[in-house]
């Protein structure tokens, strides 16, 4: 079973930044076969989609993003820490959320939360207008 802890998150104003981390363990190296999620939800709303990372088994990660964060958000993965980032800039009000980190077995573009085994406990993030 893989572990994940996530933390970053905090209040920022409208047009800041933030990267959240989120370290799993419980599994050695787990990027070269698990598929690495970032999901949200707003009060009152169902959890959404924000990006996912996956090893394409060369050299390279594949990642995918949500429409409301491209251009916005950057997923990336530093293997020796076993840690999963997302960089988020030019953050919104509508960005303010509890962020959480996912993970799946098996590698490709997985979008839906049924689809992640294993969830962190979430992180706050706070945009103010």
């Amino acid at each position: 079973q893989v572990q994940l802890v996530e933390s970053g998150g905090g209040l920022v104003q409208a047009g800041g930044s933030l990267r959240l981390s989120c370290v799993a363990s419980g599994i050695g190296r787990i990027f070269s076969s698990y598929d690495m999620g970032w999901f949200r939800q707003a009060p009152g709303k169902e959890r959404e989609f924000v990006a996912s990372i996956w090893w394409s088994g060369i050299s390279l990660y594949y990642t995918d993003y949500a429409d409301s964060v491209k251009g916005r958000f950057i997923i990336s993965v530093d293997n020796a820490k076993n840690t999963v980032y997302l960089q988020m800039k030019s953050l919104k009000p509508e960005d303010t959320a509890v962020y959480y980190c996912a993970a799946r077995r098996g590698v490709g573009a997985f979008v839906e939360s049924h689809q992640y085994e294993s969830w962190g406990q979430g992180t706050q993030v706070t945009v103010s207008s």
